[in-house]
Parts: C-alpha cells; sequence; structure tokens
C-alpha cells in the first residue's frame, strides 16, 4: 500500500519534470522589467549616478564612481536582454548578482530588512516602528486638507523603508538561475547546448 502510494508520487514527480522549464522562464521574465528599469535609469541620469556613486557626503562614496556606473548599466541592461533571450544566463547572473550585493551594502543595508515599512512585518526596527505614527499625521493630513479618497484610489498610503528586502529577493531568483541555468524550450542556451553539445 505504501509502496504503491510512493510510486504514484514518485510517478507525478517524475511526469512534471516535463514542465520543469517554467520555474526559470517565470524567474527570468520577472526579473527582466527590474533590471531593465534600473539600468535605463541610470543611463537617463548618468551624471547623477557617477555624482551619487562617488560622493562620500551625501553618496556612496565608492572608488572609480565612473567606471563602476558603466559596469552597473552593463549588467543590469545587458543582463535584462540576457535573461529575457535565455542567453548566457549563468554567465550573466554573476555580475547581476554582485550589483545586488554592492545594493544591499551600500545603499539598503543600513536601513534593515524591510523594503516597506510595516510595523507587524517581521524583522522590524526602530525606523520601521517610527513610520507607524509618521504614516498616522500623513493620513490625517490628507483627510484633512486633500481629496483623500482620490488620492489613495490606486492604493494605501505606504512608507518606503529602503531596506535590502527586494535586492535581496532578487539575488536569491539569480543565485537559483546561476544553478539551474535559463532552462528548457524557451531559452537560446537549450538551443545552443543541444546544437553544439548534443551528447552534454
Amino acid at each position: 500500500m505504501v509502496k504503491t502510494i510512493l510510486e504514484r508520487g514518485y510517478g507525478l514527480l517524475n511526469s512534471s519534470k516535463k514542465l520543469d522549464f517554467l520555474a526559470p522562464l517565470l524567474m527570468r521574465l520577472y526579473l527582466v522589467p527590474i533590471f531593465w528599469m534600473a539600468g535605463t535609469h541610470k543611463i537617463e541620469g548618468f551624471d547623477n549616478i557617477v555624482q551619487w556613486f562617488g560622493n562620500d557626503d551625501w553618496g556612496l562614496g565608492l572608488p572609480f564612481p565612473f567606471i563602476l556606473a558603466i559596469l552597473a548599466i552593463g549588467a543590469e541592461v545587458i543582463g535584462a536582454i540576457a535573461l529575457l533571450l535565455g542567453l548566457g544566463v549563468r554567465l550573466m547572473a554573476v555580475p547581476m548578482m554582485f550589483t545586488m550585493i554592492i545594493a544591499m551594502t551600500s545603499v539598503h543595508g543600513q536601513y534593515g530588512w524591510q523594503a516597506i515599512a510595516d510595523a507587524n512585518a517581521p524583522f522590524s526596527n526602530e525606523r520601521v516602528e517610527a513610520a507607524v505614527e509618521k504614516k498616522e499625521i500623513i493620513v490625517s493630513l490628507l483627510k484633512e486638507h486633500g481629496n483623500y479618497e482620490w488620492l489613495t484610489s490606486s492604493g494605501n498610503i505606504t512608507i518606503l523603508n529602503n531596506g535590502i528586502e527586494f535586492a535581496a529577493t532578487y539575488f536569491i531568483m539569480l543565485l537559483a538561475l546561476f544553478f539551474i541555468g535559463g532552462g528548457r524550450y524557451v531559452s537560446l542556451d537549450y538551443w545552443f547546448k543541444r546544437k553544439m553539445l548534443p551528447n552534454a
């Protein structure tokens, strides 16, 4: 009885392998607009990005800001295209993960985990808890002096905490793609490998 159930379970798992291309495909497609927008926004404001990267007073104080800005743009824009096509996914995941590490350590790390300030969420810190009172004041001001229903018709008022949550999530997704690749059928990597290394 137990053996039969296990055999059926493993049979279902084996048949699901036909769909195992979906997970890497969806991860790739999820990440494409994120990195594309990040890279193209850096291109549009290139001079400001270079200054922000290099300035010690109000920026990140990184060395070689011009070179780092070019490398960041390259990783994000070329990486987005690579993810879309499924071309060189494992290779491009490395510089993209590196940009996420820089983002977490240089930009977001000081604010803790949460991207959105929510005092009820795990890993809440003093900054997040202080945001609760600020949000209440903002809401009361908008209700008293603004058209609150219209202002919130696209969603609730939120306060950005700017923690590492999003960057860490993207890093984990890229790490998974580094190990599993772009997936079967809908990635150029798959077809190139089949053509050039049919026995691999």
